[in-house]
């Protein structure tokens, strides 16, 4: 097997074993809250921390470089009635309105992550800016995603290799 086949394999299960690894992490946190507030009758704080810190890097996480776009759950009644012709228009456009949002509010974003620098977590004492670093990986990776969608319909490919896979409908009235 190629090099790198096999380091893009390996990568992607160590991408996808993120958001499982932080997952675990929430579930044994709450674990402990339970048998910290309830058995030994001495509440933690920092499990609270851990499960909303988690939590966060999990959606974010999850959605820009875990989740896969046939993976996406979409609204598609008028989407599925047209043409492939016209679906491809529709992620073209939908692509570049992300794209130019996504574009848009990044150097806000960077200014509010590197500005959070300056306050910390009251358990942990993590600065804020680590946490939210997510959110700018969410965006660059958002960019790029909806980049790469707008060059596979600007190139005519279908929506499976465009990866926004498209429920083919058989009619089964006659």
């Amino acid at each position: 097997m190629p090099l790198f086949i096999r380091f893009k394999q390996v990568a992607s299960v160590l991408v996808d074993a993120v958001p499982a690894i932080l997952l675990t992490a929430m579930f044994l946190c709450f674990i402990i809250q339970v048998l910290m507030r309830y058995i030994m009758n001495t509440p933690v704080g920092w499990t609270v921390e851990v499960c909303v810190i988690a939590w966060l890097w999990i959606l974010l996480w999850g959605q820009s470089v875990s989740a896969r776009e046939e993976d996406e759950i979409r609204f598609d009644i008028l989407y599925g009635s047209v043409s492939l012709a016209l679906r491809r228009w529709f992620r073209m456009i939908f692509s570049v309105f992300l794209v130019g949002i996504y574009a848009w509010s990044l150097p806000a974003l960077w200014d509010f992550v590197t500005f959070m620098k300056i306050q910390k977590t009251s358990y942990l004492d993590i600065r804020f800016n680590w946490i939210y670093s997510i959110a700018v990986v969410f965006s660059v990776v958002s960019i790029l995603r909806y980049l790469w969608v707008f060059w596979t319909a600007a190139r005519g490919d279908d929506a499976s290799k465009a990866g926004t896979d498209a429920v083919v409908r058989k009619d089964p009235v006659k």
